[in-house]
């Protein structure tokens, strides 16, 4: 697509905050649902804006994620507004796989550099969420699958249940960029920031990289990408903070 708009900005109303491409309503990609969001979004409002105004000639969908998230939360994960009200749940099921191959519970005993980097990014993260919501998580050095306890994955789904359409959007894509449900679910409650949830999810990339050197347009690639993810992530949930 190319860019047909000279200058994308937030009108300001009485009842909320619209994203605005000249004099048109931005709507997500099914066309159904304007991106206006309510007076304690404004913020929001105005990252979606920059994201839109700081595109180039031609659209490229990868360089607005807060957008995507946003538009994730409209089109599919509000049952009020959804054409299929049953994806939500889908969603947090396949969301609960990650927390059973949650890479943080799978520790390695050697060599060194990664050992330092697990007791470093990812007890701290494990302790977190067990203190947080009282709940017992399992690690293992081991080659087989752990399995967590049944109140735990009760608890914690009910986490992700509560969790409003675009604070589930988010968690999704934090999920799905770190392949980790326990970093995911501490950016989105606050308790990592970004560069901290970055480094957490590349634990075994920056031991590989301690071991063998980095790999050019691979690692430096990543290591962007993961940054931006997770920093569209934080923005869409920072008004919840």
């Amino acid at each position: 697509m190319k860019r047909f708009w000279k200058e994308a900005w937030v009108k300001e109303e009485q009842d909320g905050v619209t994203v605005m491409l000249d004099k048109r309503k931005l709507r997500t990609p099914n066309g159904r649902h304007i991106v206006k969001f309510n007076l304690d979004q404004r913020p929001l409002a105005y990252l979606t804006a920059a994201e839109w105004e700081t595109q180039t000639e031609s659209l490229k969908s990868h360089s607005l994620p807060l957008t995507s998230i946003i538009a994730r939360a409209f089109d599919a994960l509000d049952p009020s507004r959804a054409e299929d009200p049953a994806v939500r749940g889908q969603v947090i099921d396949k969301l609960m796989t990650y927390f059973d191959t949650d890479a943080t519970c799978y520790h390695e005993d050697h060599p060194e550099a990664l050992t330092k980097l697990q007791d470093m990014h990812w007890k701290p993260l494990i302790n977190w969420a067990s203190t947080t919501y009282g709940v017992n998580i399992n690690t293992t050095t081991g080659i087989f699958a752990v399995s967590q306890p049944t109140e735990t994955r009760n608890k914690l789904r009910d986490v992700v249940e509560q969790m409003d359409p675009l604070e589930l959007a988010a968690f999704e894509k934090a999920v799905m960029s770190s392949k980790s449900f326990l970093i995911g679910l501490a950016v989105v409650k606050n308790a990592l920031t970004v560069e901290q949830a970055a480094q957490a999810a590349h634990v075994e990339m920056n031991a590989q990289i301690d071991r063998w050197g980095e790999v050019e347009d691979s690692h430096d690639v990543e290591r962007e990408y993961i940054r931006q993810t997770l920093g569209s992530v934080a923005a869409a949930v920072m008004h919840k903070h």
